[in-house]
C-alpha cells in the first residue's frame, strides 16, 4: 500500500528546505513533478533563468528557484534558495509518496535464535537471517535476502529484496541496497603452481565494512577484503552493475556509475566522479577530487591527480590533452 503524504504549505517546505518565499506562504502543496507534468498542487524547480517562464507558466502551485528569479513578478509563490535541485530533492522528503511499511518478521522468514533485531525492525517474505547477525532500529530486509553470520546492519537501513550479505560483513546507519546485490562475497584470489600451472585460491578471509548513508545499486558486487578489508566511505553512491573487488578503498561522498570494474588493491579518495563503463587496474590510486569519465581506463599501479581535473580515455588522461591528441589523429587520417 502506498500512503501519500499529507498536504504541506509553501511555508512548511519553505523552512524545512531554508527557502526565501515571494508570494502566498498558505499555498497548498501535494506532489512533486517536474515542470512538464506538474499538476495543480505540485512544487517544481528550475535551476537557470531560461526555464523560469515555463515553470511560471506551467500547471505547478509552487516554484523552486534560484536568486536569479528574485525581481520576478509571479501568482505562484516562489521559493528562493543557491541550489534549486538539492532543495527540491529535500522537499520530496515531505512531498513524495512512500510505501507503507509494517514492522515485523513475516512467518516464512527463518531467523536464528541468536540474532538481535532492533524495535521496529522489518523482515519480509523468505528472508533467512543467520547466527549472531545483529539489525538496528528501523531497518527493513527485502523479500528472499540471506544476512550471512555474524553480519551487522545498522539502524534506518533499506535492503530491497533478494540482497545477500555475506557473513561478517558491516554496515552502517541509513545505507540503501537495492535488488540483487552481492556484499562481502570472496576477491578474485588466486595463486599459480609452476611445477603443474593449476591454480590455488588464495585465502580470502578478511571484511567488507560499509559506512553509513551509502547508497549501493542493483547487481553490484562488493568483494571482502582477502586477509585486511574493503571499505566503503561514508555517503559513497555507487550505479547498478558495478563490482568492487577485494581490498579497495572507496572513500566519502564518491560516486561511481553503472558498469563500472575495479580490481583489487584499488584507492579511490573521497570526493572522486567515476562514469560510467570506468576500469581500473590493480593497485592504482584515484586522488581527491578526480573526474573520470565513461569508459576511462586507468592501468595498474598508476595514480591519477588533480582535484577538479577530468580525466579521459584509456589510458586516461586529462580531458584538454587527450581531445587534442584525438583532434591530431583525425588530421592525420584526412591526409592518408
Amino acid at each position: 500500500m502506498t500512503l501519500l503524504p499529507k498536504p504541506r504549505s509553501v511555508k512548511e517546505v519553505a523552512e524545512f528546505v531554508q527557502a526565501r518565499v515571494l508570494g502566498d506562504e498558505t499555498v497548498q502543496l501535494t506532489g512533486i513533478a517536474s515542470v512538464k507534468s506538474a499538476i495543480p498542487g505540485d512544487l517544481v524547480f528550475v535551476d537557470d533563468r531560461k526555464n523560469l517562464r515555463p515553470a511560471l507558466e506551467s500547471r505547478a502551485a509552487a516554484v523552486i528557484a534560484g536568486d536569479f528569479a528574485a525581481g520576478k513578478t509571479s501568482s505562484k509563490p516562489l521559493l528562493l534558495v543557491t541550489q534549486p535541485r538539492l532543495a527540491f530533492a529535500r522537499a520530496a522528503q515531505l512531498l513524495s509518496p512512500r510505501a507503507e511499511r509494517k514492522s515485523g518478521i513475516h512467518p516464512s522468514a527463518i531467523v536464528h535464535p541468536s540474532a538481535r533485531l532492533g524495535g521496529s525492525v522489518t523482515v519480509e517474505e523468505r528472508v533467512v537471517i543467520g547466527e549472531g547477525v545483529q539489525i538496528g532500529e528501523s531497518a527493513r530486509i527485502g523479500a528472499g535476502s540471506v544476512i550471512g553470520a555474524n553480519a551487522s546492519i545498522g539502524h534506518n537501513c533499506d535492503l530491497y529484496p533478494n540482497v545477500t550479505v555475506y557473513a561478517g560483513v558491516r554496515i552502517g546507519d541509513r545505507v540503501i541496497v537495492h535488488s540483487g546485490a552481492v556484499l562481502g562475497s570472496d576477491g578474485f584470489g588466486y595463486v599459480r603452481d609452476q611445477a603443474t600451472g593449476h591454480y590455488e585460491k588464495f585465502p580470502q578471509v578478511g571484511r567488507l565494512e560499509i559506512e553509513d548513508d551509502v547508497e549501493i545499486g542493483a547487481n553490484t558486487t562488493i568483494d571482502r577484503g582477502a586477509l585486511d578489508v574493503t571499505r566503503i566511505g561514508r555517503g559513497a553512491k555507487i550505479d547498478n552493475l558495478v563490482h568492487i573487488g577485494h581490498n579497495c578503498q572507496i572513500g566519502e561522498d564518491v560516486v561511481i556509475a553503472a558498469q563500472t570494474g575495479l580490481s583489487g588493491s584499488i584507492t579511490i579518495e573521497k570526493n572522486v566522479v567515476l562514469g560510467g563503463q570506468v576500469g581500473i587496474g590493480e593497485h592504482a590510486r584515484i586522488e581527491e577530487g578526480v573526474m573520470l569519465g565513461g569508459q576511462g581506463g586507468v592501468l595498474p599501479n598508476k595514480v591519477l591527480k588533480g582535484k577538479g581535473i577530468a580525466f579521459w580515455g584509456t589510458p586516461a588522461k586529462p580531458v584538454r590533452e587527450y581531445l587534442k591528441e584525438l583532434a591530431v589523429l583525425a588530421r592525420l587520417a584526412r591526409k592518408e
